[in-house]
């Protein structure tokens, strides 16, 4: 078993023991509704719509995490409050949000407590394998999800991706290789993630970004780019290495290790994203 197959059966454990109830798109609006403000990822990314760093070539979502299976810590003087204050003071566009607590020490509770300091967007940065999750997204204080086309079925990548959207919810759908990739396309997502690290090996590689989108421009998506987005993820350490995803297509990159262990986090996106 991998590290990806043993992250999804804890989240089978962890959703287990959540209140059965089915999940509509109305129970989300409703969500909603009663939390109020919602903030518009999609729009923060978009060169056209975005307000922070509206002149910048390519948007960054700066992500808030302590530490991964791959990584190990990251940050020994966590303080995510301080941190995504710090992020936002930089510059950045939107903040990803860990909230899974058995394998990268994040919690639902610092998705609070950030939407509380910052005015950003917010991505809850988790496993989902349940409607339930969405639903718990919103009312912790995300503006939008994760959904990884490697533990999800067709069937699920589809439903899930529907229920968000269709309450308001933004859905960055991601995808490390061509035929996770190509499922992706199926339910025409406004925002693709390209994860260059291999969740099964833990291998990155900025090939990979690439790779996906060479293959996107293929099959006719270039076209609709003024509506979808392109969002490369890991192993973003250097300013060459914005460049080239930028040059292959990348509209914004989700970087949080190269962010944080160097502790001088003004200093490191000035470096990435000018």
């Amino acid at each position: 078993m991998n590290i990806l197959d043993e992250i999804v059966e804890q989240k089978k454990r962890e959703v287990a023991s959540l209140p059965k109830r089915i999940i509509a798109a109305g129970d989300l609006r409703d969500a909603w509704l009663e939390r109020g403000e919602p903030r518009d990822f999609v729009a923060a990314l978009r060169p056209t719509t975005r307000k922070t760093q509206p002149s910048q070539r390519i948007a960054l979502i700066a992500e808030v995490k302590k530490a991964s299976p791959s990584a190990g810590l990251i940050c020994k003087d966590f303080d995510p409050v301080r941190i995504a204050k710090e992020y936002e003071a930089a510059g950045a566009n939107c903040l990803s949000v860990l909230t899974d607590k058995t394998f990268f020490q994040g919690s639902l509770d610092y998705l609070r407590q950030i939407r509380a300091a910052v005015k950003v967007p917010l991505l809850r940065k988790d496993f989902i394998i349940d409607e339930r999750q969405i639903l718990e997204a919103i009312e912790w204080g995300a503006d939008a999800i994760l959904l990884i086309a490697a533990i999800l079925t067709d069937e699920q990548l589809k439903g899930f991706h529907s229920l968000a959207t269709e309450a308001g919810l933004a859905a960055l759908v991601e995808v490390h290789d061509e035929a996770e990739l190509e499922r992706a396309l199926k339910i025409s997502p406004t925002l693709i993630g390209v994860n260059n690290r291999d969740l099964k090996t833990f291998k990155v590689d900025l090939a990979t970004t690439e790779r996906m989108a060479a293959r996107m421009e293929d099959g006719g998506w270039k076209m609709a780019r003024g509506s979808r987005l392109l969002v490369a993820e890991s192993g973003i350490h250097t300013r060459a290495d914005v460049e080239r995803l930028q040059k292959c297509g990348a509209h914004a990159i989700l970087v949080g290790e190269s962010l944080l262990r160097g502790g001088e986090i003004r200093s490191k996106i000035r470096e990435l994203i000018g």
